[in-house]
């Protein structure tokens, strides 16, 4: 066991230096261990204590990053059992979009989209927030808030979270959150975008012009640096009756 965990893990326990909380660090190697296929689809994860004997860190620390990774769906608790690798997560890994945004490829059949720029500003990073980008609570994040819409009606809103580290200010952003990240040398180089049903609530029913509680599409999108550290978190809310649309994925190069 402790050949394997190293070939996984090789070492951490000597090289924990890096941005971010220790338990934001470990979950991106366990994520990579996933993603990389040392890690398979239904194999049954470390306890705790091995794992945390072997990287020498806490357990408290190895379960938040559990419980991270289950909350993404990268692994599954199963009650007596243990914990798995869980499938919908293997292949979950792609190049990221090179737009502004996750909805910049993203065209409704028939019609053109506009895009109009609802909130910009600066503030402290919510609890998901803060999981996600690796923030403690006093940081501050940039927050662009869009509105895309089609002859007139509204079609999706998306917020995109940047932390103040990368983009100190939100007027920086004049067009394209990605060629703003690129001019800053903070480009990501790879992007994880999961979908959930979702109900639109208020105010984004209000925005979107329809009833509270109507279906919708939900999106979250995380971009990240070669280092490995999440830079950008973007949620995109679509109205369920927009009439389909098309998404076009432009990789980057290498």
């Amino acid at each position: 066991m402790s050949d394997r965990l190293a070939a996984m893990l090789p070492g951490w326990g000597i090289d924990i230096k890096g941005a971010g909380p220790l338990y934001h660090r470990l979950r991106l190697v366990l994520e990579k261990a996933i993603l990389s296929g040392k890690l398979k689809e239904g194999d049954v994860l470390y306890s705790e204590r091995d794992l945390a004997e072997h990287l020498r860190v806490s357990r408290v620390t190895v379960r938040k990053a559990i419980d991270h990774l289950v909350q993404d769906g990268f692994l599954v608790r199963r009650r007596g059992s243990g914990t798995f690798v869980g499938g919908s997560a293997v292949h979950a890994d792609q190049p990221p979009l090179c737009a502004n945004s996750l909805t910049g490829n993203i065209s409704w059949r028939g019609s053109d989209t506009k895009v109009e720029c609802i909130e910009r500003r600066t503030s402290h990073p919510a609890p998901e927030e803060m999981m996600t980008l690796g923030l403690s609570s006093d940081s501050h994040v940039v927050r662009i808030t869009c509105l895309r819409s089609s002859v007139g009606q509204p079609l999706a809103i998306e917020r995109t979270c940047i932390s103040s580290e990368f983009l100190p200010h939100a007027r920086t952003v004049t067009s394209s959150i990605c060629n703003t990240l690129a001019d800053a040398n903070f480009r990501p180089v790879r992007a994880i975008q999961r979908t959930f049903a979702s109900n639109i609530e208020d105010p984004d029913a209000f925005l979107l012009g329809v009833a509270i509680g109507t279906a919708g599409l939900l999106t979250k999108r995380v971009a990240y640096l070669a280092s490995g550290r999440a830079i950008e978190f973007t949620r995109s809310l679509f109205r369920g009756d927009a009439g389909g649309f098309v998404s076009k994925l432009t990789f980057l190069e290498n």
